[in-house]
């Protein structure tokens, strides 16, 4: 009941603080005054509220006689209560803890029945912890990958990319399995659109939302994905090596690639662990990675997850873009390159320069100012975030300006 209340608190600050955010956060993170981060799509920093949990959970472990068996679900619990809030699941126990990206798409990719032949369709530069898993069974299985390239202009490049995976959709396809936004430029696809025309023929749908999920808002009950994957060290704001997935029932009786004793039925019972059970946890459970009541990591990533609730990923999207539209426009009349506004992330776009400028003297300038920022290949990636604000947008331009 206690926490019910708690989590029923925190909903109705959700509510009131939608669009409330018009001033920058930084003073929540412990980020320096004169350093200037747009680098939360390589790692996000933590909370200070996080900080400390994880430094509670270490203080915790350092005196064990205090932690007993049910403190082995209890956070457990609450932090998959706070992630299905965050994606609009009804059912927390569709949701689970992993510790990886890659791990969450072995799961999916060992539970689906392929036949020889079946399409599975990625998209171009997809990150390989969405990719190597898909590669290995084509190979073991017969399958094809069925590539959507990027279009080669610019104009209207993400509705044409968009258009171009609707119409590599057809009755071979298997799983479409991508991004929600593009982990090097932003780019963002319709999963509304995509999870249509995936229906039409039959196809899963598998998502990675590591680098939108907490910063772009997402729905499980509009969007309606097979499985949601979450690295959870980004946008999650929480630590390394440690995440969470969304598992639809697709997947309820699958077989995890890991075995062991939490994700088997009545695990929480101590006293009966030795009377070996072949029956998993029910739903998403079966799937959850060994340890996974990590005290000192689930923590920190519920006081994670209770922050962005409070903003909320549409109050971050409208910050974000008014910290960064002046800049966007000035990008552009200087010849750089950004998606246009509709199929792109506000959270997380790429800037790219026009040929004559000196991309090693605009890393040294970057680098005199303390500006970080992401290089992929030729575009430069810009991910900002509540302790961003205009004056940091104002700085980059300049750097950018004196590298002509």
């Amino acid at each position: 009941m206690e926490d019910f209340i708690s989590f029923s608190f925190l909903i109705s600050r959700q509510c009131v603080s939608k669009f409330s955010i018009m001033q920058d956060q930084k003073h929540l993170f412990k980020l320096p005054d004169d350093i200037t981060y747009f680098n939360a799509a390589f790692m996000s920093p933590l909370l200070k509220t996080s900080e400390q949990a994880g430094y509670e959970g270490i203080q915790k472990k350092s005196l064990p006689f205090l932690i007993d068996s049910e403190d082995f679900f209890k956070e457990r619990s609450i932090l998959k209560q706070r992630f299905s809030n965050l994606i609009d699941a009804p059912d927390p126990d569709f949701t689970t803890v992993i510790p990886s990206v890659s791990y969450g798409i072995a799961n999916v990719a060992n539970n689906i029945d392929f036949k020889e032949g079946d399409e599975i369709l990625v998209i171009e530069e997809q990150f390989p912890s969405n990719i190597y898993s898909w590669h290995h069974l084509a190979k073991e299985k017969k399958l094809i990958i069925n590539t959507v390239m990027a279009p080669k202009t610019y104009e209207n490049r993400g509705k044409l990319w968009n258009e171009a995976i609707m119409n590599a959709i057809n009755p071979s396809t298997k799983v479409v399995t991508l991004p929600q936004v593009h982990w090097s430029d932003g780019t963002l696809f319709d999963l509304k659109k995509i999870r249509k025309k995936a229906t039409e023929h039959q196809a899963l749908l598998i998502i990675d939302g590591t680098r939108s999920v907490g910063a772009f808002p997402f729905s499980v009950q509009e969007i309606q994905p097979d499985a949601l994957i979450c690295g959870g060290y980004k946008w999650l704001l929480g630590p390394y090596s440690f995440g969470m997935a969304y598992y639809g029932k697709y997947f309820h009786k699958g077989t995890p690639i890991e075995h062991n004793w939490m994700n088997r039925l009545d695990s929480e019972n101590f006293t009966t662990l030795s009377n070996y059970n072949d029956e998993f946890q029910p739903k998403a459970g079966r799937f959850a990675v060994g340890e996974s009541s990590n005290f000192i990591m689930v923590p920190m990533l519920i006081k994670a997850l209770e922050q962005i609730i409070e903003w909320t990923p549409e109050a971050i999207q409208d910050y974000c873009k008014l910290i960064s539209n002046e800049a966007v426009n000035e990008f552009r009349k200087l010849g750089c390159f950004i998606e246009n506004d509709e199929y792109r992330g506000y959270h997380l776009f790429g800037i790219l320069p026009p040929k004559n400028i000196d991309i090693d003297k605009l890393k040294s300038l970057l680098k005199e100012e303390n500006i970080y920022v992401s290089f992929r290949g030729s575009v430069v990636r810009i991910s900002c975030h509540m302790y961003n604000t205009k004056e940091d947008f104002d700085k980059l331009i300049s750097c950018l300006k004196k590298a002509f």
